[in-house]
């Protein structure tokens, strides 16, 4: 990566939906992983015409270093434990539940807020396509898609901008397809892919999936449930 290949998220999820307009799809689905993904998921769930949600899934923070995942845990409860055992180790098995138990709160706080907005979509026997800003360690997004092959989709696709080489392996192992724009050889952190990289808050993040909702004029696949189409 020479320059910086996306002007904001937006731009991001733009250039991703180019690459999912030609793909067959049942029912797609864009499961966006919060609170950044959501901006990315956007542009996408627009081109696609699809339904728009979350998969909720948090890192586990290792001691003393809160920037660095150690692993992650879905809405489900399932915990992922990344490949860097030695801070595994050390971070010992109390901490680990601690971390747990304190993420699982958030989980819930921001189950609150988007529900708040609209109920969980469906998934069963449709495409799924989660989103996300980038990848870093790739807990997060494992533990998203463990918590999805759980619920029996029919096609699980994984559409990122940026990710760390290494990471995106794993994540191949477990998609059915996974598209990244951008695997830098040298690659530090996911804001380094972009001109602009605020925070989004929980405000903001239930706007943008306030904006995801279906019009009447484009039906979604909120109506395909209530018919049995998606399962």
């Amino acid at each position: 990566m020479t320059a910086i290949p996306f002007d904001d998220r937006t731009h991001a999820g733009r250039l991703l939906a180019e690459r999912l307009r030609d793909i067959p799809m049942r029912d797609p689905v864009v499961l966006a992983i919060p609170r950044g993904g959501l901006e990315v998921a956007l542009p996408i769930t627009r081109a696609l015409d699809a339904e728009l949600d979350v998969a909720l899934a948090r890192k586990l923070r290792a001691p003393d270093r809160t920037e660095l995942a150690i692993g992650a845990v879905n809405e489900s409860g399932d915990v992922i434990l990344n490949g860097h055992s030695h801070l595994v180790r050390q971070a010992g098995a109390a901490w680990l539940e601690g971390e747990r138990r304190h993420q699982m709160e958030e989980i819930a706080k921001l189950q609150r807020v988007f529900r708040a907005v609209r109920p969980k979509a469906r998934v069963r026997h449709r495409t799924a396509i989660v989103v996300d800003d980038g990848i870093a360690t790739g807990s997060t997004m494992v533990a998203a898609l463990r918590m999805l092959k759980d619920a029996v989709v029919h096609e699980l696709i994984v559409a990122v901008p940026v990710a760390a080489r290494e990471s995106m392996t794993q994540v191949r192992a477990i998609a059915d397809r996974a598209i990244c724009l951008e695997e830098p050889e040298v690659f530090w952190a996911v804001g380094q892919a972009y001109r602009k990289f605020d925070q989004v808050d929980d405000a903001r993040a239930a706007e943008l999936l306030q904006e995801g909702l279906p019009t009447a004029s484009h039906p979604s696949s909120a109506t395909a449930n209530k018919t049995g189409r998606a399962g």
